[in-house]
């Protein structure tokens, strides 16, 4: 297929990959004995939910909006874990879903009491834990710095749960390994696992980055099956992100203009950073650049810049084989998670559209965005 008859930019996602990683997690799934489910915090691309409801049926909320997606097209109830509710909110959280974590043990205060204790359609409710142990180096990702807004610590817990609760929740991983897992699970399970036999379910959160070439998938299976062997009456969940569309696709771009300025040459794409790629600038992370490398002396080199008015709307500096010139596509690799999800229209600037390249060979364009798109969003 010839990659120029995609309108740029566009977001392109790959069925056969995408099925690959789908794959690998059912596996995991049923070997290890779990349920795993789609973080849709990382992935609402829901016209490919079809694809995914053929291995993972269920998914994870943090809003009204995400549990009334996961109802409407994943066609089942979500786990929704959200920072804090709203009395306008609760009532349609409570429509979808299965399972509702309370951030703070005000929050279950709240919500808890009353009609909702009493309803036997109600959902099952449970507490979001802080561990106070983290992996994450990144701050910005990392939920258990001091002072943080998420999760319960187990000095507020107490030796008890309050009436109703059913389930414990974390979420403190970010990218991370089996291993961090493992170290993580002996944290929790020493300071909270007399409370274990009195829940029904244990929710591991996210950033287990299943489909990472060098993940060890055996140790993980490992873990988790010695883990429900000491409490096999505890139902474990898990809620990857990134790792169910982890390198699957990819955002193509091109370049509008070369300008430079004090000995800088900067490659200006129709694409920004910080519109469409947000996490290179807040992990932060350097992409890879197909058929782009790191820097090397005497090879045409450029700075990277986006199309907004953001001063630090760039990344750099890649080499490329020959020099760029307008009109040349660049595709920048794995920018299907977390980046659709977090794309905005600042500067009017419109999102990328957004493909599937099917197992045909043939691009499926799932949508376009005009200007009525960025109109109805400023009103």
């Amino acid at each position: 297929m010839d990659i120029r008859l995609i309108p740029s930019p566009c977001y392109v996602i790959k069925e056969e990959l995408l099925r690959k990683n789908l794959e690998l997690i059912r596996s995991v799934k049923e070997r290890a004995g779990v349920e795993i489910i789609l973080a849709l915090k990382a992935f609402a691309m829901w016209k490919a939910f079809p694809i995914i409801r053929e291995y993972i049926p269920l998914a994870t909320a943090s809003s009204v909006h995400e549990a009334r997606l996961v109802f409407e097209e994943m066609g089942s109830l979500s786990h929704t874990c959200s920072p804090a509710y709203t009395e306008k909110d609760f009532p349609e959280i409570m429509k979808y879903s299965s399972h509702i974590t309370f951030n703070s043990l005000s929050q279950y205060e709240r919500f808890y009491p009353g009609k909702i204790c009493k309803d036997k359609k109600r959902p099952s409710f449970g507490l979001r834990i802080n561990p106070e142990f983290s992996l994450v180096a990144t701050d910005l990702y990392n939920p258990c710095t001091p002072g943080t807004r998420l999760g319960i610590t187990f000095n507020k817990l107490g030796e008890s749960l309050p009436e109703g609760i059913e389930g414990l929740h974390f979420h403190v991983l970010c990218e991370s390994s089996s291993y961090d897992l493992e170290k993580l699970l002996k944290v929790v399970e020493k300071k909270i696992g007399h409370l274990f036999n009195h829940i029904k379910w244990l929710n591991m959160g996210g950033g287990h980055l299943i489909t990472r070439k060098d993940y060890d998938i055996e140790h993980l299976i490992s873990l988790l099956q010695s883990f429900k062997r000491k409490y096999p009456h505890l139902e474990i969940i898990l809620e990857p992100g990134s790792a169910f569309t982890w390198e699957t696709g990819f955002l193509m771009t091109t370049v509008v203009d070369i300008v430079e300025n004090d000995g800088i040459q900067t490659a200006i794409l129709d694409a920004s950073f910080t519109c469409h790629m947000p996490d290179c600038l807040e992990m932060p992370y350097k992409p890879i650049i197909r058929h782009a490398t790191d820097p090397i002396a005497g090879r045409p080199t450029y700075r990277i810049g986006g199309c907004s008015c953001l001063s630090g709307d760039y990344l750099g500096e890649w080499s490329f084989d020959k020099p760029l010139k307008s009109g040349d596509i660049l595709i920048f690799e794995d920018m299907i998670h977390y980046t659709v999800v977090k794309t905005t229209m600042f500067n009017g600037i419109p999102h990328p559209s957004i493909a599937l390249w099917n197992q045909f060979d043939e691009i499926v364009l799932y949508r376009n965005f005009t200007y009525e798109d960025y109109k109805r969003r400023m009103c």
